[in-house]
């Protein structure tokens, strides 16, 4: 019996590295951040600030080559964030040890954000928020 428990364990734990490894390209990524492209961002007042949310999207970030961002219409700026880390089970993981999953703002200046991403295929993918589709309190 339990040789048995050990050969059944062997292939479903295979299949959870294989199904990580999907989300590690532009092929894999694109079709779940079309999917949740409203979900992108969020933009949260806090202590004075606005605090611009990338969470949801960094989850998603092995299949990005760039995220990029602006805000009010303004100039793209790069977000420099946390790598993949395509050598570990988990490489979506976000660890914040170094970065954090927000870029911080003026209180009440992020009217309009624009993401762009430039995915490691060369193509790219953009979508534009309005401050009052994405608050959270």
């Amino acid at each position: 019996m339990r040789g048995l428990l050990f050969a059944l364990a062997l292939p479903l734990s295979s299949v959870g590295a294989a199904h990580a490894q999907t989300f590690t390209t532009a092929n894999g990524v694109k079709p779940v951040l079309e999917l949740i492209r409203p979900q992108w961002i969020a933009i949260r007042p806090y202590e004075g600030q606005d605090l611009l949310y990338m969470t949801t999207l960094l989850t998603y970030r092995c299949g990005i080559e760039q995220i990029r961002f602006s805000y009010n219409g303004g100039d793209l700026q790069v977000w420099e964030g946390e790598p993949c880390y395509r050598d570990e089970a988990s490489p979506m993981a976000l660890k914040m040890d170094t970065h954090v999953p927000y870029a911080v703002a003026p209180l009440d200046s992020l009217q309009t954000v624009t993401i762009n991403l430039l995915f490691d295929d060369g193509t790219t993918m953009e979508h534009s928020y309005l401050r009052k589709d994405v608050q959270i309190d």
